[in-house]
């Protein structure tokens, strides 16, 4: 009997602990991958580039410096992104032939985007609207013509730390064509634009 009492008490200890190890255990977690880099969400960054083109009717080829801000916005569906981008630039793009000189002061697009991302890498494509202005000057007269175009592209974009992004990005836009009065032809404006960037993903 006594011998009976002593494994009834061992058997029941065991149980008990068994209990209590069941009762610290942790809870059950989803495996997923912890280090992918999530490209969805809001957006603001910076850039700066080179710009080189040509004016409808005339020799000039105006070409220099761009830079500017951009803003955007996000969607994520596995690896697939897609989103809408808008951005407003500062241009020194001009050049003279005589006796006209033509510049591109300023330019700005709201495009869309669509890609596919390597984890924290993006390669994506881009279209959508272009507006600026063309600028002429001749004997000392100015003419400026503000319009409105189209713009599509293809760029990269590198995850380099959990809320900073680096891209590069090549852009041709098309301004279109307007009477001006010093030349007396219709002139419009076309370029391509070379720009890496940095944005900060909110």
């Amino acid at each position: 009997m006594g011998a009976a009492a002593l494994v009834a008490v061992g058997w029941s200890a065991s149980a008990e602990a068994a209990d209590l190890n069941y009762g610290q255990r942790a809870p059950y977690t989803v495996n997923q991958p912890l280090n992918a880099y999530s490209w969805a969400g809001p957006y603001l960054g910076a850039n700066l580039g080179y710009e080189w083109g040509s004016v409808s009717n005339n020799p000039a080829k105006p070409a220099g410096f761009v830079g500017g801000i951009q803003a955007g916005y996000n969607f994520q569906n596995g690896p697939w992104v897609f989103g809408v981008e808008g951005d407003i630039q500062a241009a020194g793009a001009d050049d003279t032939f005589a006796p006209w000189k033509f510049s591109n002061p300023w330019f700005g697009t709201v495009r869309g985007r669509g890609g596919y991302a390597f984890n924290n890498i993006l390669f994506y494509g881009t279209a959508g609207l272009a507006f600026g202005e063309l600028r002429a000057e001749t004997f000392g007269w100015t003419e400026s013509h503000t319009t409105v175009g189209w713009t599509a592209g293809v760029g990269a974009e590198f995850g380099i730390a959990q809320n900073w992004s680096a891209k590069i990005e090549y852009l041709f836009l098309d301004l279109s064509s307007s009477q001006f009065a010093i030349t007396g032809v219709s002139n419009g404006y076309s370029a391509s634009v070379v720009r890496a960037g940095v944005n900060y993903h909110f």
